[in-house]
C-alpha cells in the first residue's frame, strides 16, 4: 500500500516547536492513510537529556536514520550533518519510490533539501517543503569574506529547491513576500503556515486552577527557550542587571550552549536575583506561570523571516511580553495588534531597560489584561486546531491532483 512520506530533521523527543509540528501533521495524515516519518536521532538542542523512557503515541511507522549529527554549531559540522541526512533520505526514497505517493520535507538547508528534491523530481513524486528560515541569507549575513561569492552559490541551490517543490510553505507574510521577489516565483507558489503550538496544554492547565507563582515572591521576567549563540540572552541579563528593579528576578528557564557563559556573566554582574532553571518535559505551560512577563529578545534583522516558536507560547500561558526586535516584523505585529505588551528596538539595552521598569509598573489588572489579550490572538492565529486543518488540507489537494 502506498504511504505519505514525511521527512523531518527534528522530532519528538527533541523538545523544538517544528518537530512537534511534524508529530502533529504525521498522527493527522495517519487517520487518512498510511505514513512513515524519516528523522535524525535526536540531539536538539545541544546538552538536552532526552527521556528515552517516554515512547510517543504513534499511528505511523518512525524510522531514526544512523545520520551524522552535528548539535553543536559549526559551519564544518552543520555542513556535514545536511549532506549526510541528504543522502540517506536520496536513497530511502530511490529505493522505495515505487510506494510513496508524496513526500512532506521539513529538512536541513540547504544539502539535504536539494538531495530530497532531485530525487523526489526523478521519480515524479510531488514534494511540498516547508521552510523555517531563510537560506543562504541566514548564514551568508554572518559572513565576513567571501559573502557575495558564497550567497550567489547557496543561492542557485535554493532558487532549484524552491522552484522543483510543488508547494512551498512559509511560516510568516514576510518570509512569503520576500522569497517570492527574490526567488521569482509566483505568490500562489507559496502558502503561509505558522509553527503552531498545541493548546491544549496550556487550556488544561489554565483550567485546573493550579497556582505557579507563589504570593509574595519577587517580581519575574522570563526568558524560556533554547539558550544559544543567537538567542540574545546575554543582552537580556545585562539589561536587567542595569534596570535594578526591587525585589525582581530575571528566570533563564531552559538549556543550550550558551547556559554556562550567561551564568559567569550573570556572576560577572553580581546579579544574584538571575537564576536559571530547567524545564521538565511536557511542563512548559506550569514553569511560564511562575512569571509576571515573558521576554522575547531577537537579534536586529533576525526577526523578519519568521515568528519565533516562543512567541505563541508565551500567549497561551496569558503572560504580557516584551519583544525586543524589529519594530516593523511580523513579530512585533504580532504582539502590537494583540495589545498584549510592549516592543523595543532590539539590541537598545537602554529602551529594554525602560521597558522593564515599566511593566514592572503596571498593576496587576493591567498585566492580566495585556495577558488576556495574547490568549485571544494565540487561539486566533496560532492555534493547533486551526494550522493543522489548513496544512493537510494542502497536502490532501495535492495528493488529489
Amino acid at each position: 500500500m502506498k504511504y505519505k512520506l514525511i521527512i523531518s530533521c527534528v522530532f519528538p523527543p527533541e523538545p523544538t516547536v517544528s518537530g512537534q509540528v511534524m508529530y502533529d501533521v504525521a498522527t493527522e495524515l495517519a487517520q487518512k492513510g498510511q505514513v512513515v516519518v524519516i528523522s535524525p536521532k535526536p540531539t536538539r538542542p545541544q546538552n538536552f537529556k532526552f527521556d528515552t523512557s517516554v515512547q510517543l503515541d504513534k499511528n505511523f511507522r518512525h524510522i531514526i536514520t544512523d545520520s551524522f549529527t552535528s548539535p553543536k554549531m559549526s559551519l564544518f559540522g552543520r555542513y556535514k550533518e545536511s549532506v549526510s541526512f541528504g543522502r540517506w533520505c536520496e536513497d530511502y526514497i530511490s529505493k522505495n519510490h515505487q510506494d510513496i505517493e508524496m513526500v512532506y520535507m521539513n529538512s536541513w538547508p540547504l544539502f539535504s533539501q536539494e538531495a530530497v528534491i532531485r530525487a523526489s523530481k526523478k521519480y515524479n513524486l510531488p514534494c511540498v517543503t516547508i521552510i523555517q528560515d531563510i537560506y543562504p541569507e541566514s548564514l551568508t549575513n554572518k559572513l565576513t569574506f567571501g559573502k557575495s561569492l558564497i550567497h550567489s552559490l547557496l543561492l542557485r541551490k535554493d532558487k532549484y529547491i524552491l522552484k522543483n517543490s510543488d508547494k512551498v510553505l512559509c511560516i510568516s507574510d514576510n518570509m512569503k513576500s520576500y522569497l517570492a521577489k527574490t526567488r521569482e516565483l509566483p505568490l500562489s507558489h507559496f502558502e503561509v503556515i505558522v509553527n503552531w503550538q498545541n493548546e491544549d496544554s496550556f487550556i488544561e492547565y489554565r483550567n485546573s486552577n493550579s497556582a505557579g507563582k507563589q504570593s509574595g515572591s519577587p517580581f519575574t521576567f522570563m526568558y524560556l527557550g533554547n539558550n544559544g549563540p543567537v538567542a540574545g540572552v546575554e543582552f537580556l541579563i545585562a539589561s536587567f542587571a542595569k534596570a535594578a528593579i526591587p525585589n525582581s528576578r530575571l528566570l533563564i528557564a531552559g538549556s543550550g550552549s550558551k547556559t554556562e557563559d550567561c551564568k559567569d556573566l550573570a556572576k560577572k554582574l553580581n546579579a544574584s536575583n538571575v537564576e536559571f532553571i530547567t524545564v521538565p518535559e511536557g511542563k512548559v505551560p506550569h514553569t511560564q506561570d511562575l512569571a509576571d512577563v515573558m521576554l522575547l529578545p531577537v537579534k536586529k534583522n533576525g526577526a523578519y523571516s519568521s515568528i519565533p516558536s516562543k512567541l505563541p507560547a508565551y500567549m497561551f500561558s496569558a503572560k504580557p511580553i516584551i519583544g525586543s526586535l524589529d519594530v516593523d516584523s511580523d513579530t512585533a505585529k504580532a504582539i502590537i495588534s494583540a495589545n498584549a505588551g510592549l516592543v523595543v528596538q532590539p539590541e537598545n539595552e537602554q529602551v529594554l531597560i525602560e521597558a522593564m521598569q515599566k511593566v514592572a509598573a503596571w498593576t496587576e489588572e493591567e498585566r492580566a489584561i495585556k495577558g488576556e489579550n495574547g490568549f485571544r490572538y494565540a487561539m486566533d492565529h496560532f492555534s493547533k486546531s486551526g494550522n493543522l486543518r489548513k496544512i493537510t488540507e494542502i497536502l490532501l489537494n495535492l495528493e488529489r491532483k
